[in-house]
């Protein structure tokens, strides 16, 4: 069962928005996402959080000022998942047009695990660097920074995930989630921080003379790679993201963006100079993620930082053939999870966990999620793992903090997991392999407790109807110029229409003719194979159809219910 409801706005605001001379339809959609004032929607880095608002950010330019001023080498570690492989260019390319000996290492998940752990420290080790910078991790990597002091390494931590009670034992941290920061912007991805770290570091090396023999680099370079790896990551586009991310697409429409974006888009097939947070989203992240569920995130990284255009396109074939095998295996793998839940009772359950030894430990986050998606309930995929072990990326639902919830399981079974972490909507465990009958009734009853059953009815939260006149080209590139995202979701529109005609396309797919109020509109419906009533409710988007260089209005339709 699914419920509509209708999003909420102040009539008030939307007034003083579209007086201020937005869109009225478009005013209502900002005033529903928080927008009160019409300055919020100027997307100028004059209007970016000042860096030195963020805490220790001036100390970790001071750090790494002394640095590179005394020529020491600098290893930067990331994470190998889009955020970490931008977070880790964008730390390269900064600190490299700084005059900084830096070179970055990246963890295969399959050996090493996430973050700084003791075994990637003492891989790090063998290059001899001064310092270790951490990108996109660190915060928890309590045991992976006392290894690293106790070789003699400077461990510098930026990140943006929640700390745990215990924080490492680093020379500076960087987190807007640590506690004691009052950032206003919490949300900063990875490469968000990183990118404010190296508008530190400038403002210090420019206190300190650096760049009266040579150039001052121009960070604004770098948003290209800050705008992907804020979308890819899914934190939310506050107002401050939001800047980062329109700049950066800015930059990708102009074609002045690294040569391993452009080839990105060119395998993706997706225009660069039409370039909008979803191509980041669904077409340009997923490539990159690619390396790091299926092979190592080297690759994407040095795509990114590649600076010529034919090596970045073969890099960037390289990336779009792992997605393709990537998406081939979660095939697969959701063919063999829908068989299993074929045969269990989903609407007597809370929770789902599942494990099959055959499946991709890089891709089982994904299933998770697919899984979530179809039955609305927290999902748990296990693949197997080394030493007996399963590793499982969970994915939740609003109502479960699923970090919180894995942590009640520890307290109820101690010793069960023998390692976990993440935040409220998604989270990575592993335990034994012996275990997983046991964690699964665990974590059904740790769930049990924590959601009723209404919390089980999945919700689409929708922006009303459009009349026939906002049901126009105008509209829909009105909706396609601004930046929306997680936090600040793109429009989904509720009408009644009858059904003109609908055919099947491409064997999943219904192609439909609809009517309302006397005029016809285009629509597609995917993964939808069934054929509609003749007169139907619907939750649609208003999208731009471009077809042998003509552009006509579509209808993106998301899901559909009977006419009471």
């Amino acid at each position: 069962m699914v419920q509509i409801i209708h999003r909420h706005f102040d009539t008030t605001t939307a007034e003083r928005l579209s007086q201020a001379g937005i869109n009225p339809a478009l005013a209502r959609l900002l005033a529903g996402r928080g927008i009160t004032q019409p300055a919020q929607m100027e997307a100028t880095l004059a209007r970016l959080l000042p860096p030195e608002l963020l805490t220790n950010n001036t100390d970790m330019a001071r750090w790494l000022a002394d640095a590179i001023l005394a020529g020491k080498s600098i290893l930067v570690i990331g994470d190998y998942d889009a955020d970490g492989a931008t977070a880790t260019a964008v730390a390269v390319k900064g600190l490299r047009s700084m005059g900084a000996q830096v070179d970055f290492l990246v963890p295969n998940r399959f050996e090493y695990g996430y973050g700084l752990t003791p075994e990637i420290v003492m891989l790090a080790a063998q290059s001899k660097p001064d310092i270790i910078l951490t990108v996109d991790n660190g915060i928890a990597s309590i045991d992976g920074v006392e290894t690293a002091n106790q070789l003699g390494m400077t461990v510098l931590v930026t990140d943006h995930h929640l700390p745990a009670e215990e924080t490492p034992a680093a020379a500076c941290i960087v987190n807007p989630n640590q506690r004691g920061c009052e950032f206003p912007s919490k949300h900063l991805a990875g490469v968000g921080v990183i990118f404010y770290v190296l508008l530190a570091l400038r403002a210090e090396l420019r206190l300190r003379g650096r760049f009266e023999a040579q150039p001052e680099p121009n960070l604004t370079e770098l948003l290209d790679l800050v705008a992907l790896g804020t979308v890819a990551d899914l934190v939310k586009l506050d107002d401050n993201n939001r800047i980062l991310v329109e700049q950066g697409l800015r930059r990708i429409r102009a074609g002045k963006c690294s040569p391993g974006i452009l080839a990105l888009f060119q395998v993706a097939a997706r225009d660069y100079l039409k370039a909008g947070a979803q191509d980041m989203g669904f077409s340009i992240g997923p490539r990159l993620n690619a390396a790091g569920r299926l092979d190592d995130m080297s690759l994407g990284i040095a795509c990114l930082l590649e600076e010529n255009p034919a090596a970045a396109l073969g890099m960037a074939q390289q990336l779009h053939d792992l997605n393709q095998e990537r998406r081939n295996i979660e095939s697969g793998m959701q063919d063999t999870a829908m068989l299993v839940l074929d045969d269990i009772d989903t609407e007597g359950r809370f929770s789902l966990s599942m494990f099959d030894p055959d499946w991709h430990q890089g891709v089982i986050g994904i299933l998770a999620s697919r899984i979530k998606e179809k039955y609305h309930r927290p999902v748990i995929a296990f693949a197997r793992a080394n030493d007996g072990q399963i590793k499982g990326s969970g994915r939740s639902i609003p109502g479960l903090h699923l970090r919180d919830a894995l942590d009640l399981l520890t307290k109820r079974h101690p010793g069960l997991l023998l390692k976990f972490g993440g935040h409220a909507m998604a989270a990575g465990l592993s335990l034994m392999e012996a275990d997983f009958e046991r964690f699964n009734l665990a974590f059904e009853a740790v769930v049990s407790s924590l959601l009723t059953p209404a919390d089980l009815e999945a919700v689409i939260e929708v922006d009303g109807g459009l009349n026939v006149n906002e049901l126009a080209l105008d509209m829909a590139h009105t909706i396609e110029r601004q930046v929306w995202g997680q936090g600040f979701p793109a429009p989904l529109f509720f009408d009644e229409f009858s059904v003109v005609s609908q055919r099947i396309v491409g064997e999943r797919h219904l192609k439909l003719s609809l009517e309302k109020s006397g005029s016809q509109f285009d629509a597609i419906f995917f993964r939808q194979e069934e054929f509609l009533p003749d007169t139907v409710q619907l939750v649609y988007q208003l999208q731009i159809n471009e077809y042998r260089g003509v552009k006509s209005v579509q209808l993106c339709l998301q899901h559909w219910q009977a006419v009471d």
